[in-house]
C-alpha cells in the first residue's frame, strides 16, 4: 500500500492563540466553545471528509488575558464521549496532563472512551506548561522540566500496564460452567516507581484497538525524547518547510534509535489552510484574517504564557526586553528561550518583541485548490509530515478545503477514498499492541 496523508481536525470554537478576533466573526456562535452541538457538527464534517481524527486541546489555568476559547470550554473527555455517540469512524483524541492527573484515573477515562467509541480514542500526553496550574492542584509551584517529563514517561508506562490488566479472552461468560471471569487472565500491576505507586488491576478490559493511541506534542529536548520512546502520533509545530523537515527527520531518527519502527509514529504538522477560487483571493483573505486578529494588548498577554502566564503589562513597553529567563524553566521553555534569544540578538524592546511576534507570515497552505494541493503534495513527498492537524477559521473555510482540496488529493492517490477500518489504529496504519501478559506467555 502506498503511503497516504493523514488529516485531523482541530476545532477552536471562538478562537485560540493568535485568533484574537475570531469570536467577532458573525458566522461563529458566541457559545461555540461550550456548545456540544458545535463539536458534534465538526466531528461529523471531519468524518464525512474521511479525516483520521478530531483533536481537542486543553489547559487547566487561565487569566483574563487568555484566548477566548480558553476562557470557557468543555473538558475533553466529557466532550469526546458525547461526540462518540454521534460518529462511527473518526478518531477522538483528547488532551490530558500527566502532571495533574493520576495514572489510574487517566487509564480508566481513556479506556472508557475507547470502549464507548468502539476503538477510536487517543490520548495527547502533555506535561502542562501553564505554571499557574499548580495552584489549582494544591502545589506551591510547577514542577521543572526534568520532573514533568519523568512523570510523563512513567505515567504512560503505568497506564499502558493498566490497559493490559485483562487478557483478551479473560471473560468466557460461560453460563453452563458458571464462569464469568477466568481469574488467571486478570493481572495486577503492582507498580512502585519514582513518581507513582499503582497496584491495579484496572476494572476495564481492552478495546477493539487494544489500547488508545498515544499522541504527544513536545518540541523541547525532553519532549522529543519522550516522543521517541512512547508516542504513536505527534502534533508538531509546523512552521517553515525547512523547520518541519528538520523536526520530522529528527523524530524519526530518535524513534529508530529507541528501537522502534519509525513508521509507527505519525507526525502531524499544524496547518491553517485558506482556500479560495484564486491565489490572489486567498492572499486577500489571509490578510483580512491577520488584520482581524492583530490586537497588541491580546498579543502582549499571550506572550506571557511561555513564561508561566507572566504579566508583561507591568513593564515599560519601550525599555529593553525584561530579564525573565528564570521563568522559562517552569513554563514553555522552548518558546520562551527563542523569544529571549531574539530579543537579545536584536536589542529589542518589549514593544518590538510583541510586534515581531505579530508580523504577517503567509501560510504555505493558502491559495486556489490546486495550489494548496500542490504544496501539500510537495511537503509530504519531501518528508516533512505524515499528516496535517487542520485548524479552520470557520465552517466556510473547512468546506472549501473539503470540497476543493481533498478531491484533488484523492485523485492523486494521496488520501483515502474510504476508511481502512473501524478503529483509529487501523486508519492510521498502526499495529494493535500485544497484551504484555499474552506476549510473555508466547515468548516463554
Amino acid at each position: 500500500m502506498s503511503r497516504k496523508i493523514h488529516l485531523a481536525l482541530h476545532p477552536y470554537g471562538v478562537g485560540g492563540p493568535g485568533q484574537h478576533g475570531l469570536w467577532k466573526d458573525p458566522t461563529v456562535a458566541k457559545n461555540a466553545s461550550i456548545d456540544i452541538g458545535y463539536y458534534i457538527q465538526q466531528a461529523q464534517a471531519a468524518e464525512h471528509a474521511l479525516f483520521d481524527a478530531l483533536f481537542i486541546v486543553d489547559s487547566q489555568f487561565i487569566n483574563a488575558g487568555y484566548p477566548a476559547h480558553y476562557l470557557n470550554r468543555l473538558e475533553p473527555l466529557t466532550l469526546l464521549s458525547a461526540v462518540a455517540t454521534h460518529t462511527k469512524h473518526v478518531g477522538l483524541v483528547g488532551t490530558a496532563s500527566s502532571t495533574y492527573n493520576s495514572p489510574f484515573n487517566l487509564a480508566r477515562r481513556f479506556g472508557s472512551l475507547d470502549h464507548i467509541s468502539g476503538g477510536r480514542a487517543g490520548w495527547n500526553v502533555v506535561t502542562s506548561f501553564d505554571s499557574g496550574t499548580s495552584r489549582n492542584y494544591g502545589l506551591d509551584e510547577h514542577f521543572d522540566y526534568a520532573t514533568r517529563y519523568g512523570r510523563a514517561l512513567e505515567a504512560v508506562q503505568v497506564i499502558r500496564g493498566l490497559w493490559d490488566s485483562y487478557e483478551d479472552d479473560a471473560f468466557p461468560a460461560d453460563v453452563e460452567r458458571g464462569v464469568f471471569l477466568d481469574p488467571e487472565k486478570l493481572h495486577a500491576l503492582n507498580h512502585a516507581g519514582e513518581h507513582f505507586r499503582v497496584d491495579g488491576p484496572l476494572n476495564l478490559s481492552r478495546s477493539p484497538q487494544g489500547q488508545p493511541v498515544i499522541f504527544q506534542a513536545g518540541v523541547s529536548e525532553e519532549g522529543r525524547n519522550l516522543a521517541a520512546q512512547v508516542a504513536e502520533g505527534i502534533y508538531a509545530p509546523g512552521g517553515s518547510f525547512e523547520d518541519a523537515k528538520a523536526y520530522y527527520t529528527d523524530i524519526k531518527q530518535r524513534t529508530a534509535a529507541a528501537g522502534r519502527d519509525p513508521g509507527h509514529i505519525k507526525i502531524f504538522i499544524h496547518g491553517g489552510p485558506i482556500v479560495r477560487g484564486t491565489d490572489a483571493e486567498a492572499e486577500r483573505r489571509a490578510r483580512e484574517i491577520f488584520d482581524e486578529d492583530n490586537d497588541f494588548d491580546a498579543s502582549l498577554a499571550l506572550l506571557g504564557r511561555s513564561f508561566g502566564a507572566h504579566d508583561f503589562s507591568q513593564y515599560d513597553l519601550d525599555a529593553p526586553f525584561p530579564d525573565v529567563a528564570h521563568l522559562a524553566e517552569r513554563g514553555g521553555r522552548t518558546a520562551a528561550t527563542k523569544i529571549i534569544e531574539r530579543a537579545r540578538a536584536g536589542g529589542l524592546t518589549l514593544r518590538q518583541v510583541v510586534q515581531t511576534s505579530r508580523e504577517y507570515r503567509r501560510s504555505p497552505f493558502a491559495g486556489a485548490p490546486g495550489t494548496v494541493a500542490d504544496t501539500i503534495e510537495r511537503w509530504f513527498a519531501a518528508g516533512t509530515f505524515d499528516g496535517i492537524n487542520l485548524a479552520f477559521r470557520n465552517n466556510e473555510d473547512l468546506e472549501k478545503f473539503v470540497d476543493g482540496v481533498v478531491p484533488l488529493l484523492q485523485k492523486r492517490g494521496l488520501f483515502r477514498t474510504a476508511y481502512e477500518g473501524t478503529t483509529l489504529r487501523e486508519n492510521l496504519g498502526l499495529p494493535i499492541p500485544a497484551n504484555r501478559h499474552t506476549r510473555n506467555l508466547v515468548g516463554a
